[in-house]
C-alpha cells in the first residue's frame, strides 16, 4: 500500500507528540502557577486542567509541575518545555494572524515608551517609508503589551540594561541627559544661569513609582551644591516634565534627543554645558529567532541606523541652545 503523501508530494511523517490540548493545558497552568487561573484562561474546568497536565507528565515519564499549598512550581522539564512551547505557540499565532491580515504590506506592530515613541521615532517614520514603502507600523505605548505574552507585538524598544531573558536585544543608544528650561526662566532672573534655590525641579517616576535619581547625578556632574532635590514637581512620563519645562514650570532633565527639536527652534535651551551619561540604554528587543521576518531585520537596520547619527549641532560645535558651563563656573546654588 502506497504511504500517503504530503502537497509537495513527500512521505507524510507522524509527528510523535503528546495531544495538543494537554500542552496548551500546560502551558497556561505553568504560565500562572496555578490550575484555578488557567482553568478560568481555557474555559474548562480545574480537574480537566489537572488532568492533562498528569496525562503529559505520564506520558513524558518526567514531573512537570510541583503541586505545591498555593501555587505550582515548575521542575527543570517543565521550565524547558514551557519555554519551547510558548516560543512555538507564539510563532503558530503571529503566523496565522499575518495570513489573516495579510495585504500587500509588512505591517509590524511595536511597542515603545511614549516619550521615545512621540519624541524619537514619530519625526522618523517618514524615511522609514521612503526607504521600506512596503513597511506598515502599529504603534503602541500599552505597557500590558510584550513579548513574553500571547503574541499580540513583534518588538520592542525598552529601555534597560539589554539583559531580558529569552528574548534577543539590539543595542541602539545610549541616554545622555542634560538639564532643560524655558528662556523665559532666565529672562525674569536677570542671570545666564538660574538660581536653582528657586527654580521648581521637575522630576520624572520610574514604573514603581520612585523618583529617578537623575537630578542628583546631574547636580553632582555640575559641581552644584546645597540645591534641595526633595522639591519640586514630579511626573510618570518624561514627556510630561519636558512640556512642563516648555512652560517655564520649572528645569528638567531629560535625553538630549528628546528634546533636540524644542533646542533647535527656541522653546528650551540647556542649562550648563553638562551632560549625564545614564546608566542605562535604548534596545530594540525581539523572540528569538533564528530566521526572524524580512520585515523585522529592516526595521532593526533602520533605528541602528538613525539612532547611529550624530547629534545635530551648531556652528561652534556645541548643542544648540545650550549654556556654557564656563560662564556659570563661580556659580553654587544657594541653600534654600
Amino acid at each position: 500500500m502506497e504511504a500517503s503523501k504530503t502537497l509537495q508530494g513527500e512521505p507524510a511523517m507522524k509527528r510523535k507528540m503528546p495531544p495538543l490540548n494537554s500542552l496548551k493545558a500546560f502551558e497556561v497552568a505553568g504560565t500562572t502557577g496555578n490550575f484555578t487561573r488557567a482553568a478560568e484562561m481555557l474555559n474548562v474546568t480545574q480537574s480537566a486542567v489537572s488532568r492533562q497536565v498528569r496525562q503529559l507528565e505520564i506520558q513524558l515519564g518526567e514531573p512537570l509541575l510541583l503541586r505545591r499549598h498555593h501555587h505550582l512550581q515548575l521542575t527543570d522539564a517543565g521550565r524547558l518545555l514551557l519555554r519551547a512551547l510558548k516560543q512555538s505557540f507564539d510563532k503558530i499565532e503571529l503566523t496565522v494572524r499575518d495570513i489573516r491580515d495579510r495585504r500587500h504590506v509588512s505591517r509590524l506592530r511595536v511597542n515603545a515608551p511614549p516619550t521615545f515613541s512621540g519624541r524619537w521615532l514619530l519625526p522618523r517614520l517618514s524615511s522609514l517609508r521612503e526607504l521600506h514603502p512596503d513597511i506598515e507600523i502599529t504603534l503602541t505605548n500599552f505597557a500590558r503589551d510584550n513579548l513574553s505574552g500571547s503574541g499580540g507585538i513583534d518588538c520592542a524598544i525598552r529601555w534597560g540594561d539589554g539583559e531580558w531573558s529569552e528574548l534577543d536585544s539590539t543595542f541602539l543608544m545610549r541616554e545622555r541627559s542634560i538639564a532643560v528650561c524655558s528662556p523665559s526662566l532666565l529672562c525674569a532672573g536677570g542671570n545666564d544661569v538660574p538660581d536653582f534655590s528657586r527654580v521648581p525641579l521637575l522630576h520624572v517616576l520610574s514604573a514603581d513609582g520612585q523618583r529617578q535619581r537623575s537630578w542628583a547625578r546631574w547636580l553632582e556632574a555640575a559641581g552644584i551644591t546645597g540645591v534641595n532635590v526633595d522639591a519640586g514637581y514630579e511626573f510618570d512620563q518624561s514627556d510630561m516634565a519636558i512640556r512642563a519645562a516648555v512652560d517655564g514650570l520649572g528645569i528638567a532633565i531629560a535625553d538630549w534627543r528628546m528634546v533636540a527639536r524644542e533646542l533647535q527652534e527656541g522653546p528650551l535651551v540647556q542649562v550648563l554645558d553638562v551632560h549625564v551619561e545614564g546608566h542605562q540604554s535604548y534596545w530594540f528587543v525581539t523572540r528569538s529567532d533564528p530566521a526572524p521576518a524580512k520585515s523585522l531585520q529592516a526595521f532593526r537596520q533602520w533605528l541602528q541606523q538613525e539612532a547611529g547619527a550624530p547629534p545635530s549641532s551648531s556652528a561652534n560645535g556645541t548643542m544648540p541652545g545650550h549654556i556654557d558651563k564656563a560662564m556659570a563656573e563661580p556659580y553654587r546654588s544657594k541653600p534654600s
